[in-house]
C-alpha cells in the first residue's frame, strides 16, 4: 500500500518544480480540490526546499497513520533521525491540540513500524506565524522527544538542533519504507478505520495474531456465503482470549456487509449500551470530519442514521422485531457481541411484561433473537461472539441459554462451534453434551482467537488479573517480573500521587480516566461517586478541554461504562467492596448504613468479574488507589483496606 501521497529522496525534492509536486499530491489526494488545501502544500513546499538542500535522505509528504484515520503532514529522514512535522500554515500560535496531535504521530511510528522502533523520533510543530520560542531537546525513554516548536524561518535551525543532539548512523530511506506497520488500534480507532474503509489487515499486527484474524474473518465470511447458496441457517460460536479481537472480527463482517440493498446486508448488535453509544458517536463524526475534507457537507444526524444501520443496541434490535412478530428482520446476519451477557428466561420475560405489555412471553433473549432470524424463508447466519467470565450483570444467561435454545426448538440449524467452548470459562459443558447426537454440528478451530491483540504492551496482564483474583500468589508474582518492564502498574493509598503518576505517564493524547467498582459505594469521602454516571460519549470521546472528558479526573467510570472500552493508562480505584481477609476474598455491598455480605454465588461472580474488567482496560499502563482507613468512620475501617494493599505489595507492584 502507498503510505504516502508523494515521496522523493530530498534532493529529488529540492530540485523539482513546485507545481509538480503539488500535482502529484493532488493526484494522489482523497481531500477535497480546495484551494486552501493547495495552499497549505505549495507552503510547505515553499518553506522545505530552500532549508533541506544542505541534507541528505528523504521526505514524504501525507503519510498515512490507517489506525488513526489520519495522515502525517511530513515525514523527514535525515541522518539518524526521523522528523515529524506538523504544519500549521498561517497559524500565529502553538495550539497545545496540535502539539498533542504530533506527539501521538511519533508514538504511532515508534509503537508500530517496524523500522522506527529503535530510532530516535523528533516531532515539531511548525506554526508558520508564530514567535519563535525555543524549548530544550527532552528525550523520552523510548526515544522519541517531547515536541518541539517552530515557525518558517526557524525550522531548520530547529532541525540542526536535533541532528547535533542525535548520535547513531544514518537511517536509509529505502529500509526504513520497507517497514511493517503492525498497529494494535484500540476498537474506536479500529471501528472508524473500518467504516472508513480501510481493511482488517490495514490496522492489525501483522504477526500470528493478525494471521488469527484474518483466518476467523475468513472462516465466517465462508460460512455465510455457503449458507446463503445451499438455502440453510446457521449460527456460529466464536471464542477468543481477552483482547484477541472478537468485537474488530464482528465488526469486519458488519462492514463487509453494510450494503442495505444487498442480500448479505448484516448488522453489529450489542447489549453493551455504552460501547454502542460511543462507537456511534464515533463513527458520525468521523464520517462528518471525512466528508467535510473531500469538499462535501454532511449533517451529523444524516452520519448517526446512517451508522446506525452498521451497528445497533440488541434491544433495540429485539423491539423492532416485536412490532410485527411475523415479519423477518431486513438483515440476513447478525453478529452478536459479548452474547454471553443476553437476558435469561426470567429478566427477560419480566421486561417484557413490565415494560412491552407481553404478559405471555416465554422465551429468553437468545431463543427470540433466534426466532427472529428463523422467521427467513430462505437462509440466516447468526454469529455469537463469546467471552469467558465477563458476566457483570444480574440476569445474564451465559453462552449455555444460547445451546439449549438451539436444542430445545431449532432443530434444523446447522451449528459452527469453536473447540475452545468447551474449556471451563465459558460455562457451556452441559449444555454441550445435548449437541453430541446432533448431524449438522461443526467444530472449527479457526473459531477460535488465540493471540491477544488489545495492546502492543500488555500481553501478560489478563494473566496477571487472573492469578491477582485466583489469589495465587506466586504466580502473579512471577508474571508481574514479565510485565512491568513494558507495561508499568503501581499502587499507592494517595489519590493525588496516583493522578499525578498518571498525568505524567500520558503523552500526546493518550487517554486515561478514573474507574471504580459499581460497588464501590464509600469512596465518596475521596470525591469518588459512583453513583453519578457519566455520559460515555463525553468521557471517552471528548477532549482535554472538556470537564466532562476521562481527562479531568473527576468523572468515575464502573464496570458497566467500560466493558468493551479502552484507555491507555487507567487509574482503578479499590473499595471495601472486595477485600482480601484470612478466608480469601470477601465479597460486600454497601446497603444503608453499612456492608452487607453477599451471599449468592453468582452475584460474588459478578463482582469478582466487575474487577477483572477495571484491571483490564488499560493498554500502556496503570495505578491502583487503595485508600487509606479512617478510624472515625466504622463503613472505611484500615482493616477494610490494608490487607488488599499488603496483598498486592506482596505479590511484588512498586508502591508510589
Amino acid at each position: 500500500m502507498r503510505r504516502s501521497y508523494y515521496s522523493a529522496s530530498i534532493a529529488s525534492f529540492c530540485s523539482a518544480n513546485p507545481d509538480t509536486v503539488l500535482g502529484e499530491l493532488g493526484r494522489n489526494s482523497e481531500f477535497a480540490d480546495e484551494q486552501t488545501q493547495k495552499s497549505a502544500w505549495l507552503e510547505q513546499i515553499r518553506i522545505l526546499q530552500p532549508l533541506l538542500r544542505k541534507y541528505e535522505g528523504a521526505v514524504y509528504f501525507e503519510y498515512s497513520i490507517p489506525r488513526m484515520g489520519r495522515r502525517i503532514d511530513v515525514v523527514l529522514l535525515t541522518g539518524p533521525v526521523i522528523f515529524i512535522l506538523e504544519f500549521k500554515v498561517g497559524e500565529s500560535k502553538y495550539p497545545a491540540y496540535a502539539s498533542d496531535q504530533v506527539w501521538d504521530y511519533a508514538l504511532d511510528l515508534k509503537n508500530f513500524h517496524e523500522t522506527s522502533h529503535l530510532e530516535l523520533i523528533a516531532p515539531i510543530l511548525v506554526a508558520t506565524e508564530a514567535e519563535h520560542d525555543p524549548l530544550p531537546i527532552l528525550p523520552a525513554h523510548d526515544n522519541v522527544l517531547v515536541p518541539l516548536q517552530s515557525n518558517a524561518e526557524s525550522l531548520g535551525a530547529v532541525i540542526d538542533g536535533v541532528l547535533a543532539f542525535a548520535k547513531g548512523e544514518p537511517i536509509r530511506p529505502a529500509k526504513w519504507e520497507d517497514g511493517r506497520y503492525c498497529p494494535t488500534p484500540t476498537i474506536i480507532e479500529a471501528a472508524t478505520a473500518l467504516y472508513a474503509g480501510h481493511s482488517v489487515v490495514d490496522i492489525s499486527r501483522n504477526d500470528a495474531g493478525a494471521i488469527n484474524l484474518t483466518q476467523t474473518s475468513a472462516a465466517i465470511s465462508d460460512i455465510i456465503r455457503d449458507s446463503k447458496k445451499r438455502s440453510r441457517k446457521a449460527i456460529c460460536f466464536l471464542t477468543g482470549v481477552p483482547g484477541a479481537g472478537k468485537t474488530l472480527v464482528g465488526l469486519d463482517i458488519a462492514q463487509q456487509h453494510i450494503d442495505k440493498k444487498n442480500e448479505l446486508h448484516g448488522v453489529y448488535l450489542s447489549g453493551n449500551g455504552p460501547l454502542v453509544a460511543v462507537l456511534q458517536e464515533a463513527l458520525a463524526r468521523d464520517n462528518v470530519k471525512n466528508e467535510k475534507a473531500r469538499g462535501k457537507k454532511l449533517k451529523k444526524g444524516d452520519a448517526q442514521r446512517a451508522v446506525k444501520t452498521f451497528i445497533q443496541n440488541v434491544h433495540h434490535f429485539r423491539d423492532e422485531c416485536l412490532i410485527d412478530e411475523s415479519k423477518a428482520p431486513r438483515e440476513h446476519v447478525a453478529l452478536f457481541d459479548e452474547a454471553q451477557r443476553a437476558w435469561n428466561l426470567q429478566q427477560t420475560s419480566f421486561f417484557m411484561r413490565r415494560k412491552k405489555n407481553k404478559p405471555d412471553f416465554n422465551m429468553s433473549e437468545p431463543e427470540f433473537l433466534i426466532s427472529c432470524l428463523n422467521r427467513h424463508t430462505d437462509w440466516a447466519v447468526i454469529v455469537c461472539l463469546v467471552g469467558g467470565g465477563q458476566e457483570i450483570n444480574t440476569g445474564e444467561c451465559g453462552i449455555s441459554e444460547w445451546i439449549d435454545a438451539l436444542s430445545r426448538a431449532y432443530k434444523d440449524w446447522d451449528i459452527y462451534i469453536s473447540p475452545k467452548l468447551t474449556d471451563s470459562e465459558y460455562a457451556a459443558g452441559a449444555s454441550l453434551e445435548h449437541l453430541k447426537t446432533r448431524k449438522n454440528v461443526s467444530y472449527d478451530a479457526k473459531l477460535h482467537l488465540s493471540v491477544s491483540m488489545r495492546s502492543f504492551r500488555a500481553e501478560h496482564v489478563s494473566l496477571l488479573v487472573k492469578q491477582m483474583l485466583d489469589l495465587q500468589t506466586k504466580e502473579a508474582s512471577d508474571t508481574l517480573r514479565q510485565t512491568q518492564q513494558r507495561f508499568p502498574i503501581v499502587i499507592t493509598r494517595d489519590v493525588n500521587k496516583a493522578k499525578g503518576w498518571i498525568r505524567r505517564k500520558a503523552r500526546g493524547s493518550d487517554r486515561y480516566g478514573l474507574l471504580a467498582s459499581s460497588e464501590a459505594q464509600r469512596l465518596k469521602p475521596h470525591a469518588i461517586n459512583v453513583n453519578f454516571k457519566p455520559n460515555p460519549i463525553h468521557w471517552f470521546l471528548n477532549d482535554k478541554r472538556d470537564t466532562r472528558s476521562s481527562y479531568y479526573l473527576e468523572d468515575v467510570a464502573t464496570e458497566f461504562d467500560v466493558q468493551g472500552l479502552e484507555l491507555d493508562w487507567a487509574l482503578v480505584t479499590w473499595d471495601a467492596d472486595f477485600r482480601i481477609t484470612a478466608n480469601g476474598w470477601k465479597h460486600s455491598s454497601f446497603v444503608g448504613k453499612g456492608w452487607n455480605n453477599i451471599k449468592k454465588p453468582e452475584n460474588q461472580a459478578f463482582l469478582k468479574n466487575a474487577y477483572r474488567v477495571l484491571l483490564t482496560r488499560a493498554r500502556q499502563g496503570m495505578v491502583i488507589l487503595i485508600p487509606e482507613g479512617d478510624p472515625k468512620d466504622p463503613t472505611r475501617r484500615a482493616e477494610f483496606y490494608d490487607p488488599t494493599f499488603k496483598y498486592l505489595e506482596q505479590i511484588g507492584f512498586p508502591i508510589i
